[in-house]
């Protein structure tokens, strides 16, 4: 169908002014919203009380030098393996973020990282790529760095991992290099509970604090677990500060050897746990106390579970250096 040229104008001609403006923009004279940054709109929503936000987690950068101060060095230490059995499964990546801190507790800088794979001698179960995200592809040809690591481990007066009991049997069995050094675990030796925090695995306490991260790869979970060491809540001290204080007390492991059969459900209820003897410790149920605890625990096993005042259960006193071992 032809239109005619003149009928075209007359209809532009007859717009209301509304079209006309929105056809020449430089002709609006509405007012334009003030920009906000994401924090702010972030902020705003909380403050609301009808949203929680999750801010990502963002690493800190490596220091250039270490600050006189904090003349002490940690070391954050996650592992991803085949399995649960230190004896049988292999580790198929480590990540180690080192960092400085002092007599008290307080955190300084970040002063090293180390992330590596390892292939391992079978291939990786379906189950553990799954929680992973680590496939046969990515480990194919690769080899830690032990070297690198070693630079990191080798310094460090203190070797953290959330559940040093997982770890730090898997690190022994995998290299000497760990042998010998204080080990502290951030999942048994910070009251997370009293800290408000609901669960202790970390993707919870990432959760709880404000924050996501892209978990379960080595080096991401270390950089995530040391903000979450670091948050001060309030006047009260560090996570860090309360775990390094921890990590300094003895502990008594307590083994409730030839106790009566009928009792081990009271021994069990009470947090006893059962060692078969393949772990080297002796067949019986055991504990770990603090030193406070001891003549507690002991009166408790003389009255109620022998029911002789004279039993001498054997007991063991542990370190940072002894715990958390094979």
């Amino acid at each position: 169908m032809s239109v005619n040229r003149d009928s075209q104008l007359d209809m532009f001609a007859k717009a209301s002014p509304a079209v006309v403006q929105l056809r020449n923009p430089s002709r609006q004279r509405l007012s334009q919203p003030a920009a906000y940054s994401n924090e702010e709109m972030a902020r705003a929503l909380e403050e609301s009380g009808n949203y929680r936000i999750l801010r990502k987690l963002t690493a800190r950068p490596v220091a250039a030098a270490r600050r006189p101060e904090f003349s002490r060095l940690g070391i954050i230490l996650d592992t991803e393996t085949t399995g649960l059995n230190h004896r049988s499964d292999e580790i198929i990546e480590i990540g180690a973020v080192a960092f400085t801190f002092d007599d008290g507790g307080g955190i300084g800088d970040i002063v090293g990282i180390y992330g590596g794979l390892q292939q391992p001698s079978r291939p990786i179960p379906a189950e553990i790529t799954r929680l992973t995200g680590i496939t046969d592809a990515m480990v194919e040809g690769q080899v830690i760095d032990m070297r690198s690591l070693s630079a990191l481990i080798e310094p460090a007066d203190l070797i953290i991992a959330h559940n040093a009991g997982f770890d730090r049997p898997f690190c022994e069995a995998f290299s000497t290099i760990f042998a010998g050094k204080a080990w502290a675990c951030s999942v048994s030796e910070v009251d997370w509970s009293a800290r408000g925090f609901e669960g202790t695995k970390l993707g919870y306490l990432v959760g709880q604090a404000g924050y996501f991260h892209d978990g379960h790869r080595a080096v991401d979970d270390c950089h995530a677990l040391l903000e979450i060491l670091d948050r001060q809540q309030g006047d009260g001290e560090s996570p860090f500060a309360e775990l390094y204080r921890a990590s300094q007390r003895s502990r008594i492991r307590i083994f409730a050897e030839h106790s009566p059969f009928e009792m081990k459900d009271h021994l069990k209820a009470r947090g006893y746990r059962w060692s078969d003897g393949s772990d080297g410790r002796l067949k019986s149920w055991w504990i770990e106390v603090g030193e406070d605890d001891l003549g507690d625990e002991l009166s408790y096993l003389r009255s109620e579970i022998y029911r002789w005042k004279e039993a001498e259960p054997p007991i063991v006193r542990l370190t940072a250096f002894d715990r958390f071992k094979l």
